[in-house]
């Protein structure tokens, strides 16, 4: 009742191959761009509907099709709440975290948005594979790096401090490190962040050892760069 039967049945046939070959070879793009939408209109309860198209363009050959539906998986969550999230969305997801870059860029520009919809031991089987956004197709991609700092710095309070100190901060020191000056920068901000969250959460003696490894990574470091690095984190704190 809430969109006609014919006009439901016509946006779900946008999947169909022969559909790209003659009305529009992107039509697969346009289903996916749309599919929030539509999701929305339909409802939670009606999300059946959709399944079997979304999970279609999940596996859809062209990537800017997977692309899409990356970028925009965290409002569909919102859409269809922790339940089928979890039932529905995360296997999605994790397949997008294994995709091309130009695929995980838009699970990880978002990436906060999204894990902060899950349960909590749900979100804690993802602090392994964090780490792995450090690593990209192409090296020379920094701003994957850049962004992949920045919601590091938001996604430090979906965690207790001491998942910080075993898996994230791992990734910070990696990131302080990048031989580009603007990933470093920011890297600056997510290690002084993570140390706030742990004196702000009593975690002192988690502080100081991360304090003293900083000491002795940037500080005593034989290389300039790694000096400087120590003054710019003291900078930022």
């Amino acid at each position: 009742d809430i969109i006609p039967q014919p006009l439901l049945d016509q946006y779900l046939s946008m999947t169909d191959p022969a559909r790209a070959q003659t009305v529009d070879t992107e039509i697969a793009k346009h289903c996916a761009y749309s599919l929030p939408g539509v999701a929305l209109t339909l409802g939670r309860q009606n999300w059946h509907c959709l399944k079997d198209t979304y999970e279609t363009l999940a596996s859809d050959v062209q990537w800017k099709v997977r692309r899409t539906l990356a970028f925009s998986i965290h409002e569909l969550a919102v859409i269809l709440g922790d339940q089928l999230t979890a039932a529905d969305l995360v296997p999605i997801f994790n397949g997008f975290l294994k995709d091309l870059d130009e695929v995980r860029i838009g699970v990880l520009k978002h990436l906060y948005d999204f894990l902060k919809l899950l349960h909590a031991d749900k979100r804690r089987e993802y602090l392994y594979q964090l780490q792995e956004f450090v690593v990209t197709d192409n090296s020379r991609n920094w701003r994957f790096r850049y962004e992949l700092a920045e919601q590091l710095i938001l996604i430090l309070e979906l965690y207790n401090p001491n998942d910080v100190y075993d898996y994230l901060r791992h990734i910070a020191l990696t990131l302080c490190s990048d031989k580009v000056s603007e990933v470093r920068w920011i890297s600056f901000k997510l290690v002084v962040a993570i140390l706030q969250k742990f004196y702000a959460n009593n975690a002192n003696a988690l502080g100081l050892n991360f304090i003293n490894e900083l000491v002795v990574r940037f500080r005593h470091c034989s290389k300039w760069v790694g000096r400087q690095a120590f003054a710019f984190i003291c900078q930022v704190g």
